[in-house]
């Protein structure tokens, strides 16, 4: 699968790509990741890709040419036009599902902003408007990062077992991953639980299975439709 990121700061992202498992995946030749300075495409000689909002108003909007110009480069580059994603705080929410969706596009090209925003007319040369979360960063650059490792996890062979991929948190589901446990047993007066060490599979599925639902109960009710909001605990 082919990953293409537009994005001003190709330097912040490029050491995060160079680790980890999306390392071991592009050496495999089962993903691909390409980095492209917005600036480069920039229709001004300076590389200048922002200005002024019309209708007044405080920041920098980031101008549209400069994607405009990076989809049809990076499509011709490819050799078929991507699917386009708008990393945005205004997008529609990332969640697993979305990533085995994405997984299955064969190239991705991910457009990030800056500043106050980006011209409206970018948002109709994108496929889909996409945000991690409701609230605010800077830029799209971590938003992108987190796209394509989730994605790129949904691709076969690039977990080494697929079955590491399936058990995690929101692969089937709303519940999240049940807890896990390893060596020593005993650790500081916390001890391992003893279902968990009696060798009985169906003991352990149910056991895994009841403890999914009571974590997803205490830190995401929402999953399961309750409206209950987790708390951050002020006594520490």
């Amino acid at each position: 699968m082919r990953f293409d990121i537009v994005t001003i700061f190709p330097q912040m992202l490029a050491p995060f790509f160079r680790q980890g498992v999306l390392w071991g995946a592009q050496e495999k030749g089962l993903i691909s990741v390409h980095l492209h300075d917005l600036r480069a495409f920039s229709p001004d000689p300076r590389g200048i890709v922002d200005d002024r909002p019309f209708g007044g108003g405080a920041g920098m909007v980031m101008r549209p040419e400069p994607f405009f110009r990076a989809v049809e480069a990076i499509s011709r580059e490819a050799g078929t036009r991507p699917y386009v994603v708008l990393l945005s705080a205004q997008g529609v929410l990332f969640r697993q599902a979305l990533a085995r969706q994405l997984a299955r596009k064969g190239a991705l090209l991910l457009l990030c902003g800056r500043y106050e925003g980006i011209d409206e007319r970018v948002a109709q040369i994108s496929d889909l408007e996409l945000s991690i979360g409701d609230y605010v960063l800077a830029g799209g650059e971590l938003a992108a990062a987190v796209v394509v490792e989730a994605t790129a996890r949904m691709v076969p062979g690039v977990v080494g077992r697929h079955e590491s991929a399936a058990t995690d948190s929101f692969y089937q589901g709303p519940l999240l991953g049940h807890p896990q446990y390893t060596r020593p047993r005993e650790f500081r007066g916390l001890r391992v639980p003893q279902v968990l060490l009696s060798g009985d599979h169906e003991r352990i599925r149910r056991w895994r299975l009841r403890e999914a639902w009571r974590k997803t109960l205490r830190h995401r009710p929402d999953l399961l439709g309750l409206n209950l909001e987790p708390q951050v605990d002020d006594s520490r």
